[in-house]
């Protein structure tokens, strides 16, 4: 019998500071469920207080991989407990221009890019940047390097991952450990669109900073938000460039069956 999904609300972790954020654990997978307590994500841990960080600590959080740009790091480095050792993965490194429209908007410049949002721009940026995941060697070496690290035996405590949102370059990392641990469409697809609900808290007032600046807050929000279609568009990529996922996986990310497995042994219960 397969396993009930974990409620969302009950894998949240209440970090104001850091919105987004949720355990993996109690998701079902193929022969059991994820571990509750070793792999979380969420958006920048950039703000973190000292409290803050000492909620990180007592989760037992030891690894954090930071999936922002180079730039986004050194503007706004991730302020962790010094028990915790960060991993920088530059996902974007090769071609990060559409970073820069999210960011703009989130910092309250929508109307500086309202017009590349316009007749469909906004589902057209995030797409191209799902393909960019799909199709940059930058991309590759950064998610091969979660994985590795992920299934090294080596590291000890529970790994958190992350990016600017982690909503993006978060969520297809998400994606991909679910599907590589066994989950069903539907459980990746809600774990994915958890998001949109966890992140709006944060989002409204952009939402509300862009409508009083005079633009159309549904030009903004494909930006703010994840949709369906954002994967479908990967898993296009996927197919056109690779042929299958399992063929992403071994040639486009080099990963091997025994570190597919490792993680298996590692993350299911």
């Amino acid at each position: 019998m397969t396993p009930t999904p974990q409620a969302a609300s009950s894998r949240r972790v209440p970090l104001p500071i850091a919105p987004n954020m949720r355990d993996l654990g109690g998701l079902p997978v193929s022969g059991g469920v994820v571990r509750t307590g070793v792999v979380f994500r969420s958006a920048s841990l950039a703000d973190l207080a000292d409290e803050d960080q000492r909620a990180l600590a007592d989760l037992g959080i030891a690894t954090v991989y930071d999936m922002r740009t180079a730039q986004e790091q050194a503007k706004k480095p991730d302020e962790l407990p010094v028990s915790a050792l960060l991993v920088p993965l530059d996902v974007l490194a090769d071609d990060q221009g559409d970073a820069s429209i999210g960011a703009a908007i989130m910092s309250g410049h929508a109307r500086e890019v309202a017009d590349l949002l316009e007749e469909g721009g906004a589902a057209a940026i995030i797409g191209k940047s799902y393909r960019k995941f799909i199709r940059l060697r930058s991309a590759h070496t950064a998610y091969e390097a979660f994985f590795r690290g992920l299934a090294n035996p080596s590291r000890r405590g529970a790994a958190l991952f992350h990016c600017a949102t982690g909503k993006d370059r978060t969520g297809w990392a998400a994606v991909c450990l679910l599907r590589i641990l066994g989950a069903e469409d539907d459980v990746i697809l809600d774990d994915y669109l958890q998001t949109n609900t966890d992140l709006m808290p944060t989002i409204q007032p952009v939402l509300d900073k862009a409508e009083a600046d005079g633009v159309d807050p549904e030009l903004v929000l494909p930006i703010l938000t994840v949709h369906e279609r954002n994967l479908a568009v990967a898993d296009d990529e996927v197919k056109r460039v690779f042929g299958s996922f399992d063929a992403y996986l071994s040639e486009g990310l080099g990963l091997k069956d025994s570190t597919l497995e490792a993680l298996r042994e590692r993350f299911v219960e």
